[in-house]
C-alpha cells in the first residue's frame, strides 16, 4: 500500500498469518470418524439398546444446538459436526441401559450448560460431553451405575444381566476380587462398562488415527496415561493386596476415552506443549486419586473437568518467549 511520499507501506494484521487446509467440519468428523470403531464395539457387545443410546444422545446435541442458535439469532451451523461430535462422546459414556429420557437429556445439558451458554463453539470453558455426564451422574447416580453384562450381537439373550463394572468392583470389594477379571476382556471389551469406554483395542485405533493425521499430538495422552500407570504402580507395589495394578487402572474405565478424545480438546485444553503435559500430569493425578480415595469408582471426568478451569492458567505461565524478548529490556 503506498504511503504519502509513494513509499511501499506493509501492513501486519493479526496471527494467523498462515493457514492451513484443515476446517472445523473436516477436524470435527476425523475425530467422529475416529471413534466409530469404539463405538461400534460398543454396539456389538451391548446390541440395540446401545445403538439406541447412541443416536438418541448425538440426535438430542444436534437439536439443542439448532434451537439454541435460533434463539440467540446466530447462524446454524449443524453442519460443522460439532454437536454431533458432543452427542456421540457423550452416548459413549453413558450405560446401554440408559433411559431414553436421559439420553435427551444429556444431549441438551451438553449443549446448552456445556457450550451454547458460554456463545458457542470455541468459547466454552468444560468440555461439553463432560459437563453433561457430570450433570447426569450426579442428578441420576443409580442409572449412571447401572451396567449389564455383555452379550456379543448375534448370540443375545432375551433379558440383560445386571453386574458391577471391574472399577465398581474393586471400589466395593477390593483388589482380592479383581484377580478374577480377565484383563484380555477389559482389553477387548468383554466386560461391563459404559458403551463407549470398554474396548482399549478400538480406542487406541481411533487414538492413534488423530495422531497419524496430527489433530491430536502426543503430550496429553502420554503424559496422562503415564501418569496413571506411575502413581497406580507406587499404591500397587506398596501393598498389591489392597490397590489395582497398573495394568488393570490403563484397561478399564473411561481412561482412553478420556485420554485421546476428551483431553485433548482444542478449546479446553492448553496451547503449549509444555502446557498439554502439565495439564496431562493433572489428570492422571486427579483420576488415580479418586479412583484410590474418592466416592466414585471412575474419576477420569471429574479430573479433566478440574484441570479444565486450570487451563487458562496453565497457558499463561507456560507461553513461550516472544521472539527477540530473551535478554532484552536488561534481561
Amino acid at each position: 500500500m503506498s504511503g504519502e511520499n509513494g513509499n511501499k507501506r506493509l501492513f501486519v494484521s493479526s496471527s494467523p498469518h498462515v493457514h492451513g487446509p484443515e476446517s472445523v467440519p473436516r477436524i470435527m468428523f476425523s475425530v467422529i470418524l475416529a471413534l466409530l470403531p469404539a463405538a461400534l464395539t460398543g454396539v456389538y457387545f451391548f446390541g440395540l439398546p446401545a445403538l439406541f443410546v447412541l443416536l438418541l444422545s448425538t440426535g438430542s446435541a444436534m437439536a439443542a444446538e439448532a434451537m439454541m442458535q435460533k434463539i440467540m439469532g446466530r447462524k446454524i451451523t449443524l453442519t460443522d459436526g460439532s454437536a454431533a461430535l458432543t452427542g456421540l462422546l457423550l452416548g459413549m459414556t453413558l450405560p446401554p441401559s440408559s433411559p431414553w429420557w436421559m439420553a435427551l437429556a444429556g444431549g441438551f445439558i451438553a449443549i446448552v450448560l456445556g457450550k451454547q451458554i458460554y456463545g458457542g463453539l470455541g468459547h466454552n470453558l468444560f468440555n461439553p460431553a463432560l459437563v453433561a455426564r457430570v450433570v447426569l451422574l450426579i442428578s441420576w447416580p443409580v442409572q449412571m451405575t447401572s451396567w449389564v453384562r455383555p452379550t456379543p450381537l448375534f448370540g443375545r439373550v432375551t433379558d440383560a444381566v445386571s453386574m458391577a463394572s471391574p472399577l465398581g468392583v474393586l471400589k466395593v470389594e477390593g483388589a482380592a476380587k479383581i484377580a478374577a477379571v480377565n484383563l484380555l476382556d477389559c482389553f477387548f471389551g468383554n466386560v461391563p462398562g459404559s458403551i463407549g469406554e470398554v474396548s482399549v483395542l478400538a480406542l487406541l485405533i481411533g487414538g492413534v488415527f488423530l495422531l497419524w493425521r496430527e489433530y491430536i499430538t502426543w503430550h496429553i495422552p502420554l503424559s496422562f496415561l503415564g501418569t496413571v500407570a506411575l502413581l497406580s504402580s507406587l499404591f500397587w507395589l506398596g501393598n498389591p493386596a489392597q490397590y489395582a495394578s497398573p495394568v488393570f487402572h490403563l484397561v478399564n474405565g473411561g481412561l482412553m476415552l478420556g485420554a485421546f478424545f476428551m483431553a485433548t480438546d482444542y478449546v479446553t485444553s492448553p496451547v503449549t506443549g509444555k502446557g498439554r503435559v502439565v495439564f496431562g500430569i493433572g489428570c492422571g493425578l486427579i483420576t488415580v486419586l479418586i479412583r484410590v480415595f474418592g466416592v466414585y469408582p471412575e474419576g477420569v471426568a471429574f479430573a479433566i473437568l478440574l484441570m479444565n478451569a486450570f487451563t487458562p492458567l496453565i497457558d499463561r505461565y507456560t507461553k513461550p518467549e516472544p521472539f527477540g524478548m530473551r535478554g532484552a529490556g536488561g534481561r
